[in-house]
C-alpha cells in the first residue's frame, strides 16, 4: 500500500508547526501526488483560521506547487458547532477553499443546543464515564454526523468518534449515500476495530491521512497501516492509495454551482 496524496495536514496557520512550503516538500521527498492543506476552522478559539491569513495562504500554496510540482489544494478542517450539521465553513466562504472536511473538536464555539446536548455529555463521557457513553448521547452525535453530510459538501470526516460517540456505522451509511468519504486518520485511535469491520460493511468509501501537524509527519499512514493488519477492508476502496486519487463532493459542487 503505497500513499498517492495526504490530504489532511496542518501548518503554522493554526495548530502545525511547518508552514505550507515544509509540508508540500515533505510531501515532494515522498513522492506524493497531491496535498492538501487544512488548518483548523474559524470556531477553534486557539487555533483556529483567521480569515485575513486566506489570501496569504492561497498565494502559499500556489508557491509551494509551483516549486514542488505537488498539486497543493487549500482546504479547511472545519469543525461541526451544531446538530443540525452546521460547520463554522458557511456558503459564502465556500469560494476560498478546495478541501472541506469535517470534524468533531474540543473546545470549539458550538452553539448553545449543541453544547449542552454534545459537547458536555461527550467531554464527561471521554473523561469519567470511558466506554459507556449514554444511548442519548449516541443518537444526538450520530444525528449530528447525519445532518453534516445531508447538508453540506463534506469530502471527509476526520477522525469520525474520537471524543465523539456516534454509531459509526449509520453515519457512514449517509456518507456513502452522499459521496463523503470517511477518512482512516493516522495521528490517533478513533474508531475501534469492531466499529471499523461494521463502516466498512456498509459500501461507504476511504481516505487516509496523516492529520499532520509536523511536515516530518506528512504521509505518515504507519498507524492505520497496524489498523489494517488487524481489520479486513478491501484496499480498492481506499481511494488515495497505489495511484488512485478520490472524486471529491465539494468541488464537483462548486462546479455545478458555476462557481
Amino acid at each position: 500500500m503505497i500513499l498517492t496524496a495526504d490530504y489532511h495536514t496542518h501548518t503554522v496557520f493554526s495548530h502545525g508547526k511547518g508552514n505550507i512550503c515544509d509540508n508540500v516538500k515533505a510531501a515532494s521527498l515522498i513522492g506524493l501526488k497531491e496535498i492538501g492543506i487544512t488548518d483548523h476552522g474559524f470556531n477553534h478559539p486557539a487555533f483556529g483560521l483567521t480569515k485575513r491569513k486566506i489570501p496569504r495562504m492561497r498565494l502559499l500554496c500556489g508557491e509551494a506547487e509551483k516549486e514542488f510540482g505537488v498539486k497543493t489544494y487549500l482546504g479547511i478542517e472545519s469543525n461541526i458547532v451544531g446538530i443540525d450539521g452546521t460547520t463554522d465553513l458557511t456558503e459564502k466562504r465556500y469560494d476560498d477553499f478546495d478541501l472541506f472536511l469535517a470534524g468533531f473538536h474540543k473546545f470549539v464555539v458550538f452553539r448553545p443546543s449543541a453544547g449542552f446536548k454534545i459537547f458536555v455529555p461527550d467531554m464527561f463521557t471521554a473523561y469519567f464515564k470511558k466506554d459507556k457513553p449514554s444511548a442519548s448521547l449516541i443518537r444526538n452525535n450520530t444525528k449530528m454526523f447525519i445532518n453534516v453530510i445531508k447538508t453540506r459538501p463534506v469530502d471527509a470526516i476526520t477522525h469520525l468518534n474520537f471524543f465523539c460517540f456516534a454509531d459509526a456505522a449509520e453515519v457512514a451509511k449517509a456518507a456513502s449515500d452522499y459521496g463523503t468519504y470517511i477518512e482512516l486518520n493516522s495521528k490517533k485511535v478513533h474508531l475501534s476495530d469492531e466499529e471499523l469491520y461494521a463502516v466498512s460493511k456498509t459500501g461507504v468509501r476511504f481516505i487516509i491521512d496523516s492529520d499532520a501537524h509536523s511536515p516530518k509527519r506528512v504521509g505518515d499512514i504507519s498507524l492505520v497501516e497496524e489498523t489494517l493488519k488487524r481489520v479486513d477492508i478491501d484496499l480498492k476502496r481506499i481511494d488515495n492509495i497505489d495511484g488512485r486519487l478520490p472524486s471529491f463532493r465539494f468541488a464537483a459542487f462548486k462546479g455545478a454551482a458555476g462557481r
